[in-house]
């Protein structure tokens, strides 16, 4: 069984080990192919039986390429970088990581919300400039301080992470809104159920957690944010499709939006011309809320499991077929 990784370097930078792994078959690690559609897609994968992928992608055109593939290993929980629809009707099996990030991503979401709320990177900067050093005054702060207890958080998702990071605002005091599709009585336990404009005019800040759909594509928009309270926060670090990036950065102009902290942008890596690069009081973070090594540990173990499972002819994970 011939096994090829594209793109483990993000996942593995050297701090984890493919052994586990290697024992299931010939394993060949690339740190990184092409993040856009390529023939060397193809060629890296050649002959392999199993396509290991993060973010380079495996479309139609790469799968009819290579005709020894029987299965698609994603090392992360979505799977929109491979045309999953098209390996089901291969019959090609389509893997992924579902549960690896819950408390991490929950617990940055949350530091998200308390650098923009107490700003401690920027005040340790000004520290170590000298600012305090040459201060007429025994203290200082270049930002307003907010205090989080008693005010209204809205959950855009209350799944596993949504949940987790309701937790956390609950246990500092807040008041916890929600809005999901889905309702259930261990959510309720977290946050009140509310609609939609609901939760975006009763909420001080307000954390996207959903996945990225057509019909929730740039929700986060001139429209909705004109139904928020005046100097709201927003902090996302689900989807950067959530959010219309131009709409953001005026309302962030304008204080509209008082702040946002970001782990995720419509286009990764960001790109130069990004509004929200030069938008006032917006904290953007490279696309690590997963990335601690905790949980990559767990997504290297749940992949070896998933691989495992589809050799012994019992695929587990699987999103497609």
């Amino acid at each position: 069984m011939k096994i090829v990784v594209l793109d483990g370097y993000t996942e593995n930078p050297g701090d984890l080990s493919w052994g586990e792994l290697a024992e299931l078959g010939e394993l060949t690690v690339y740190d990184r192919t092409s993040y856009v559609e390529s023939p060397v897609i193809a060629e890296r994968i050649g002959d392999a039986e199993i396509a290991v992928t993060n973010k380079t992608p495996i479309s139609a055109k790469t799968i009819d390429l290579c005709p020894n593939l029987k299965a698609i290993a994603v090392l992360a929980t979505g799977y929109n970088v491979t045309d999953f629809k098209y390996a089901g009707e291969k019959g090609i099996p389509v893997i992924n990581v579902p549960t690896y990030g819950t408390q991490i991503v929950g617990q940055y979401a949350v530091s998200l919300l308390l650098e923009i709320c107490s700003h401690i990177g920027h005040h340790d900067r000004t520290v170590k400039d000298g600012k305090w050093e040459n201060n007429i005054d025994w203290c200082y702060w270049d930002y307003p301080l907010i205090e989080l207890s008693g005010k209204t958080a809205g959950v855009i998702g209350l799944g596993r992470i949504g949940k987790t990071t309701a937790r956390i605002l609950g246990a500092m005091g807040m008041k916890v809104l929600a809005y999901d599709a889905f309702t259930s009585e261990e959510g309720r336990k977290y946050a009140k159920y509310v609609d939609l404009d609901t939760l975006y005019a009763n909420s001080d800040v307000i954390f996207l957690h959903c996945p990225l759909f057509a019909d929730n594509e740039k929700m986060i928009n001139r429209d909705s944010i004109a139904k928020m309270k005046n100097g709201v926060i927003i902090i996302n670090n689900s989807r950067g499709g959530l959010i219309n990036e131009q709409d953001l950065a005026d309302a962030l102009n304008t204080g509209k939006v008082y702040a946002a902290g970001l782990d995720v942008v419509s286009t990764e890596p960001i790109r130069g011309d990004n509004p929200l690069l030069e938008a006032r009081n917006c904290i953007i973070t490279p696309h690590i809320s997963w990335a601690a090594q905790a949980a990559r540990q767990r997504i290297m173990d749940i992949t070896v499991d998933n691989i495992r499972a589809f050799i012994n002819g019992n695929p587990v994970n699987v999103v497609n077929l």
